[in-house]
């Protein structure tokens, strides 16, 4: 059984930082990409970030690019997103996914088979 467990969530001030993990287990992890996404109160799931098995590629979506870091550690079997400067609109809850096909970098929800519960992201004064 697959399981996707994400932390790191919390409230930050606007231009805070947080680090969000994600402890993956029950699925070969270092074969697969893996993924974040998040969705705000009302609106749909959006893609965030996406890394490939190996870590050599990454990809983002606009509106994090310079702010965030996808990252991974497969000898720990767990994906990481370090985000900074971070801004109101990035509140949410944050999912993080794996791929749907070995040697994949998707960047839609379709692309990824499994998500995990999520974790809370506030940024607010």
């Amino acid at each position: 059984q697959v399981q996707l467990v994400e932390s790191g969530g919390g409230l930050v001030l606007p231009g805070g930082s947080l680090r969000l993990s994600c402890a993956a287990s029950g699925r070969p992890f270092s074969r697969y990409a893996m993924g974040w996404f998040r969705q705000a109160p009302g609106k749909e799931r959006e893609f965030v970030a996406s890394i490939m098995w190996s870590g050599k590629r990454t990809t983002y979506r606009d509106s994090v690019k310079g702010r965030f870091t996808i990252s991974r550690d497969n000898a720990a079997n767990t994906v990481y997103l370090q985000m900074n400067n971070l801004r109101p609109e990035d509140t949410g809850d944050y999912f993080c996914a794996s791929e749907r096909h070995a040697n994949g970098l998707g960047t839609r929800a379709i692309d990824f088979v499994y998500f995990g519960q999520g974790t809370r992201v506030t940024v607010s004064s």
